[in-house]
Protein backbone atom coordinates (compact mmCIF):
# COMPACT_ATOMS: atom_id res chain seq x y z
CA UNK A 1 0.00 0.00 0.00
CA UNK A 2 2.90 2.30 0.78
CA UNK A 3 4.74 1.83 -2.28
CA UNK A 4 1.47 2.90 -4.32
CA UNK A 5 0.77 5.85 -2.37
CA UNK A 6 4.44 6.77 -2.89
CA UNK A 7 4.33 6.19 -6.37
CA UNK A 8 1.12 8.63 -6.60
CA UNK A 9 2.47 11.28 -4.49
CA UNK A 10 6.12 10.78 -7.06
CA UNK A 11 3.27 11.38 -9.79
CA UNK A 12 1.78 14.19 -8.73
CA UNK A 13 5.02 15.48 -8.06
CA UNK A 14 6.08 14.80 -11.17
CA UNK A 15 2.83 16.75 -12.39
CA UNK A 16 3.27 19.66 -10.41
CA UNK A 17 7.00 20.71 -11.40
CA UNK A 18 6.22 20.04 -14.84
CA UNK A 19 3.56 22.86 -14.84
CA UNK A 20 5.39 25.46 -12.90
CA UNK A 21 8.58 24.79 -15.65
CA UNK A 22 6.51 26.54 -17.94
CA UNK A 23 8.00 29.46 -18.03
CA UNK A 24 5.78 32.97 -17.80
CA UNK A 25 4.03 33.47 -21.38
CA UNK A 26 4.52 37.68 -20.96
CA UNK A 27 5.85 38.20 -24.77
CA UNK A 28 3.21 35.67 -26.05
CA UNK A 29 0.34 37.49 -23.69
CA UNK A 30 1.93 41.06 -24.74
CA UNK A 31 1.63 40.10 -28.70
CA UNK A 32 -2.16 38.58 -28.06
CA UNK A 33 -3.25 41.52 -26.58
CA UNK A 34 -1.43 44.16 -29.06
CA UNK A 35 -3.22 42.16 -31.96
CA UNK A 36 -6.78 41.78 -30.74
CA UNK A 37 -6.59 45.62 -30.07
CA UNK A 38 -5.38 46.57 -33.32
CA UNK A 39 -7.98 44.19 -34.31
CA UNK A 40 -10.41 45.66 -32.47
CA UNK A 41 -11.74 47.77 -35.11
CA UNK A 42 -15.31 49.50 -35.63
CA UNK A 43 -14.85 47.80 -39.32
CA UNK A 44 -14.06 44.56 -37.65
CA UNK A 45 -17.20 44.97 -35.10
CA UNK A 46 -19.03 45.51 -37.94
CA UNK A 47 -17.80 42.79 -40.68
CA UNK A 48 -16.52 40.23 -38.64
CA UNK A 49 -17.94 40.71 -35.10
CA UNK A 50 -17.95 37.51 -34.44
CA UNK A 51 -14.69 36.30 -35.30
CA UNK A 52 -13.45 39.10 -32.78
CA UNK A 53 -15.21 38.41 -30.21
CA UNK A 54 -13.39 34.84 -30.36
CA UNK A 55 -10.04 36.16 -30.17
CA UNK A 56 -11.45 38.71 -26.99
CA UNK A 57 -12.63 35.48 -25.29
CA UNK A 58 -9.70 33.75 -25.99
CA UNK A 59 -7.52 36.16 -24.78
CA UNK A 60 -9.78 36.73 -21.52
CA UNK A 61 -8.77 33.06 -21.14
CA UNK A 62 -5.44 33.45 -21.45
CA UNK A 63 -5.33 36.02 -18.91
CA UNK A 64 -6.98 33.89 -16.21
CA UNK A 65 -4.75 30.82 -16.68
CA UNK A 66 -1.87 33.51 -16.21
CA UNK A 67 -3.45 34.60 -13.10
CA UNK A 68 -4.31 30.69 -11.62
CA UNK A 69 -0.37 29.93 -13.00
CA UNK A 70 -1.09 27.76 -16.04
CA UNK A 71 0.97 28.80 -18.10
CA UNK A 72 1.16 26.24 -20.72
CA UNK A 73 -2.59 26.88 -21.03
CA UNK A 74 -1.83 30.41 -21.04
CA UNK A 75 0.44 30.39 -23.82
CA UNK A 76 -1.59 28.46 -26.05
CA UNK A 77 -4.68 30.36 -25.47
CA UNK A 78 -2.75 33.98 -26.18
CA UNK A 79 -1.45 31.85 -29.67
CA UNK A 80 -4.80 31.26 -30.35
CA UNK A 81 -6.09 34.68 -29.72
CA UNK A 82 -3.43 36.44 -31.93
CA UNK A 83 -4.26 33.99 -34.51
CA UNK A 84 -8.13 34.72 -34.22
CA UNK A 85 -7.36 38.41 -33.87
CA UNK A 86 -5.71 37.80 -37.77
CA UNK A 87 -8.73 35.80 -39.07
CA UNK A 88 -10.84 38.64 -37.51
CA UNK A 89 -9.13 41.25 -39.43
CA UNK A 90 -8.23 39.40 -42.35
CA UNK A 91 -12.32 38.02 -42.64
CA UNK A 92 -13.36 42.38 -41.89
CA UNK A 93 -10.59 43.07 -45.01
CA UNK A 94 -12.52 40.36 -47.72
CA UNK A 95 -16.06 41.23 -46.78
CA UNK A 96 -14.94 45.29 -47.49
CA UNK A 97 -13.17 44.12 -51.05
CA UNK A 98 -15.92 41.88 -51.68
CA UNK A 99 -18.22 45.01 -51.00
CA UNK A 100 -15.66 47.18 -52.72
CA UNK A 101 -15.83 44.58 -55.80
CA UNK A 102 -19.45 44.39 -55.98
CA UNK A 103 -20.19 48.30 -56.21
CA UNK A 104 -17.34 48.37 -58.90
CA UNK A 105 -19.42 45.85 -61.09
CA UNK A 106 -23.25 48.05 -60.20
CA UNK A 107 -20.77 51.39 -61.29
CA UNK A 108 -19.94 49.23 -64.74
CA UNK A 109 -23.21 47.89 -65.30
CA UNK A 110 -25.15 51.19 -65.04
CA UNK A 111 -22.28 52.54 -67.60
CA UNK A 112 -23.14 49.91 -69.89
CA UNK A 113 -26.53 50.28 -69.74
CA UNK A 114 -26.14 54.84 -70.15
CA UNK A 115 -24.06 53.86 -73.01
CA UNK A 116 -26.71 52.05 -75.00
CA UNK A 117 -29.19 54.44 -74.51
Amino acid sequence: MKTVYLTHLMCAIALVSCASNEPVPSAQMAVAEAAVQRADTAGTRADAGSELQIAVTKLASAQDALAENDNARARRLAEQAELDAQVAEMSAQAMRATNAARESEEATRQLIEQIRR
